[in-house]
Order: structure tokens, then C-alpha cells, then sequence
């Protein structure tokens, strides 16, 4: 996290105009509140209604990533991205997804951290490629393609890309951490 107040404040249920309020209700689980990313992102309630879908897509079984690997993409580009708020929220879906905590640790570190299978290790390679220049190297393309069909090789690009776009959105409006979550101390970028 690398700021201590929101810079846009999350819309309680009160403040919601009626198109705010169908939009985010399209965003909440059922049976519990919405998420202060999807409160925030309520101020620009056509662009969260146009998100939605998309954001569905690349969490859902269409997205020729396994939720494991998927997870693995988004851990890594949220750590790198310094995203608190995306790291908090997707450790939990991560174990979930059958991650382990030692491999949670280890996403920290990166590709070369001990354990990792090779396919594991690809992704991660692939991420880091990604965050650092828009662009998966020849050498590293090849190590996806040992492990990943065509479309999960452009699964991970669409999956990176997505989580790239969250973390600057929650990092640039500083969207704080929902009730009873901790942050980690490895993502607290506060001044």
C-alpha cells in the first residue's frame, strides 16, 4: 500500500446513485458486502459495468489457465505492482487455488525461489518479463511453450495485463484494505 487514506473515497450505500448501485451490485458475492475496490470504482459506475465482464473472464474456467496458475500470475504482478490491497485480497484465493503458503512466500522472491516447478516457474519468469517491459522475451517464451498451449500463453499476457491495470488503480486512488484484512508488511510502501 502506498497511501494511508483514499484519495477517492469508497461510496457507502447511501451516497449511491441508482445507476452507481446496479453497478456495484453486479460486482458483489452473494451474501456478503461489496469490496472497497468495487466502491471506489462505483464513482465511474459505466466503466465498473464495462470492468465486470471482463474482469469475470479472466477469474472464471474460460481463462485456459488453471486457477492455480492463474493465481500465480496475478500474486506475482500484484507484488511487483507493490498493490497491498490486490496482494491481500488474492492471497486468499491463491490458497484457495491450492497455492501453498510457503509457495506465497516464495512469489515474493520469484522464479529463482527454490521449489518451484518448471511450469511454475515460466509464469513467473513470464510475469516479471511483463511488469518489466510490456513484452515476454524470446528465452522466456520458450520456456511458456514447453509447459502452455498457445491461448494459455496469451491467458497469462491477458491475466497480467488485467491485474497490471487493478494494481495502478488501487495504488493511484490509494483504495485502503477492507474490514478485518492485514496488510503485509512486505507491501506497506507508506511514507
Amino acid at each position: 500500500m502506498r497511501l494511508h487514506h483514499p484519495r477517492i473515497t469508497p461510496l457507502s450505500d447511501a451516497a449511491l446513485t441508482p445507476e452507481q448501485r446496479d453497478a456495484l451490485m453486479r460486482a458483489v458475492v452473494p451474501g456478503r458486502q461489496p469490496l472497497n475496490i468495487f466502491r471506489t470504482f462505483a464513482h465511474a459506475h459505466e466503466a465498473l459495468a464495462a470492468f465486470l465482464p471482463w474482469g469475470s473472464y479472466i477469474l472464471s474456467k474460460k481463462n485456459s489457465l488453471n486457477a492455480r496458475q492463474r493465481e500465480l500470475v496475478i500474486l506475482r504482478i500484484g507484488y511487483l505492482c507493490r498493490s497491498g490491497y490486490e496482494w491481500t485480497q488474492h492471497v486468499d484465493i491463491g490458497l484457495r487455488a491450492g497455492i501453498t503458503e510457503a509457495e506465497i512466500e516464495a512469489i515474493k522472491i520469484g522464479a529463482d525461489a527454490p521449489n518451484w516447478s518448471p511450469a511454475d516457474a515460466a509464469l513467473i519468469r513470464a510475469s516479471d518479463d511483463l511488469h518489466k517491459s510490456q513484452f515476454i522475451s524470446d528465452k522466456v517464451w520458450a520456456e511458456l511453450k514447453l509447459h502452455f498451449s498457445d491461448r494459455q500463453c496469451m491467458d497469462c499476457i491477458l491475466t497480467a495485463g488485467q491485474y497490471t491495470l487493478v494494481s495502478m488503480l488501487l495504488n493511484s486512488l490509494g483504495v485502503q484494505l477492507d474490514e478485518g484484512q492485514k496488510l503485509d508488511p512486505d507491501l506497506n510502501a507508506r511514507p
